[in-house]
């Protein structure tokens, strides 16, 4: 009989203390975001894909047509063209395409870019349907960022 009342008084405190758990975590704030309505802002050491950083003043590629970020990709998902017009020192960007579908987000590509063209973006929301979707082309991303 006496192993009756124990069972009823370890429930009860028991009981009690669960509640007593629940109605703190009432009263303190939510943490939960509802996405997508809501978002967080990313840390800095986010790595989302990768993006060309354009001229302050000008808004064109800080990108001088070397090549290191595509010779360093090891999945090989860059590939960067550019040409010389006539009268010119410098190769100018056409185009840098990236395809994510490659991309192991090592950030070879970052570090071996010396004049600092590209970086990582802070973009995480990217779902498609079709593979295309991510086939980026860089430049023409800057210049919609820009314009």
């Amino acid at each position: 009989m006496s192993g009756y009342f124990e069972d009823i008084y370890t429930g009860t405190k028991s009981l009690g203390i669960g509640l007593g758990i629940t109605i703190k975590a009432f009263f303190q704030p939510v943490v939960t975001l509802q996405y997508p309505y809501e978002t967080i802002k990313m840390s800095a050491r986010f790595r989302g894909h990768i993006e060309l950083v354009g001229s302050e003043e000008t808004g064109e590629p800080l990108c001088i047509v070397c090549g290191m970020c595509q010779k360093a990709c090891p999945s090989g998902c860059i590939t960067v063209a550019g040409e010389k017009p006539e009268g010119s020192k410098k190769k100018v960007l056409t185009h840098y395409i990236l395809d994510f579908t490659k991309c192991s987000l090592c950030g070879q590509c970052v570090e071996s870019c010396k004049p600092g063209a590209i970086t990582f973006s802070k973009d995480y929301n990217l779902a498609g349907p079709r593979k295309e979707d991510y086939v980026f082309d860089l430049l023409k991303r800057l210049t919609e960022r820009n314009s």
